[in-house]
């Protein structure tokens, strides 16, 4: 294909997720290519963040309904309506993915181009886009941000490729809950999908190679949730997969665990495995943009190895989370217009020490910095302190008897070197500990330089502080 038949833009943006927000009224004179090869809107819009914790709430009505007569209340679970549940969610966020489509190729972005369909590098800032039709389209831009996320992985489990299984980008638009499911993962999506579906009924089996579920969190809090999900779902840790088949409409996997074969059979499974980011697919390495795993390697300002070229959020970070992608991407529109010296000031990079994170399963968890076994790896003087919910008030009303709050903090400096919550509303609660965080404020001072509402589930916030 020759030079004359490359399109040429001042801008060329791999991705619609949080990518979608570069294109300001500062760009409006800039030419600019945005190529996107499913739905606008990205990972978080369509298949992860948002649809993911639409389900989870209902499947957290739903458990409250079973649980409630502890507090005299008389409740059972008529039926649940998998069509309008699944309806519910995605008759919001489908026209919310479209109406971003309309917008970017509407007369309202004059000096944008949108393709639709697969992008590959073909030289340092060149791509060819193949649509669905087979149609190739060539373009280069003197800047390319690579912001295309990360796709399930797949392990390399025998039999598995010769069956139908879903991942989390198809598992939420079925059209019919199955009756048994496995599982195959112990990470936050598998913690999560198998809330949703055991909520609704399912017969959920997990089948993850750790010794427990949620292994990249505090220990103690790892166990908590392994224990309480084993309650609801049919939990099988320390397995190694040895053979998928599918014996008509029934998946039969067998598995290793303790050197014992053990089998089970379900009507559908799901790889929960976790994401890799999607460098490779791009072709980055071989036009010479440095890897490592698929993931792209950046500097401080998002810069890859190659000129002009950029990339950000999942296809580049270790943390992959949608408000990271956003400061992320924040910077980096910034940083394109000082390099073309439109802006006259320094790049800007994003402070990543303090990211927390939360796992919408049941129970909630949330975290953020450094959990004990790793803040004791490195050699830091740490206390820790533990408080149960039920230590307060609000946990009484909730008859909470499970869920705790575990700060890791430096003995000599005082500040809060971690923070890990189990239990309900994790993900609100563990807020102040995060801003504490950011702006450098000791647990003395947390504890005390601000007052928390009486009886509150923060109280057990306090409660912890209080404890150093």
């Amino acid at each position: 294909m020759s030079n004359e038949e490359t399109r040429e833009f001042d801008l060329v943006i791999v991705g619609t997720g949080s990518g979608n927000s570069i294109p300001g009224p500062e760009f409006d004179h800039w030419n600019i290519a945005i190529v996107e090869k499913g739905l606008f809107g990205g990972t978080c819009l369509n298949v992860g963040c948002i649809p993911s914790k639409m389900f989870v709430y209902a499947a957290d009505v739903a458990e409250t309904i079973r649980g409630s007569a502890i507090y005299g209340i008389q409740a059972e679970i008529e039926g649940v309506d998998w069509p309008a549940i699944r309806d519910r969610v995605f008759g919001r966020i489908d026209p919310i993915a479209e109406g971003g489509e309309e917008y970017r190729v509407g007369t309202e972005c004059p000096n944008i181009a949108v393709f639709k369909g697969t992008g590959c590098l073909v030289g340092e800032r060149t791509l060819e886009v193949t649509d669905d039709n087979g149609q190739v389209v060539r373009i280069s831009g003197r800047h390319v941000v690579l912001g295309a996320g990360a796709s399930p992985f797949i392990p390399p489990y025998p039999g598995l490729e010769d069956v139908p299984f879903h991942t989390s980008d198809t598992i939420m638009r079925i059209d019919s809950l199955p009756q048994r499911l496995i599982i195959f993962g112990g990470g936050y999506i598998a913690a999560e999908l198998g809330h949703v579906f055991s909520a609704f009924g399912c017969e959920v089996t997990l089948i993850n190679r750790g010794d427990r579920l949620l292994r990249r969190e505090d220990s103690d809090i790892a166990r908590r949730f392994t224990e309480i999900a084993g309650r609801r779902v049919d939990v099988r840790c320390g397995s190694e997969v040895t053979q998928v088949k599918q014996r008509g409409d029934i998946f039969h996997v067998e598995f290793r665990r303790d050197a014992v074969i053990e089998m089970v059979e379900a009507d559908a499974l799901l790889v929960a495995a976790g994401r890799i980011p999607n460098g490779d697919s791009l072709g980055a390495q071989e036009v010479g943009i440095a890897c490592e795993g698929g993931r792209i390697l950046v500097d401080e300002y998002f810069r890859t190895s190659v000129e002009g070229v950029w990339a950000f959020g999942d296809i580049s970070n270790v943390h992959q989370l949608k408000h990271l992608a956003n400061a992320e991407v924040r910077a980096l529109r910034r940083n394109l217009l000082v390099a073309e010296g439109e802006i006259n000031a320094p790049m800007r990079g994003v402070d990543d020490r303090f990211v927390p994170h939360a796992v919408f399963g049941h129970p909630q968890v949330a975290s953020v910095g450094l959990t004990e076994d790793a803040a004791r790896e490195e050699g830091l003087p740490v206390v820790v302190v533990s408080k149960d919910y039920g230590a307060t008030a609000y946990g009484w009303a909730m008859e909470d008897s499970e869920s705790f709050c575990k700060l890791v903090a430096h003995a000599e400096s005082r500040l809060l070197l971690g923070a890990h919550i189990i239990g309900p509303q994790a993900s609100t609660l563990i807020q102040p500990l995060i801003q504490g965080m950011e702006f450098g404020q000791t647990v003395d001072e947390l504890a005390s330089r601000q007052f928390y509402i009486h009886p509150a589930l923060t109280e057990v916030i306090e409660n912890a502080l209080l404890e150093f």
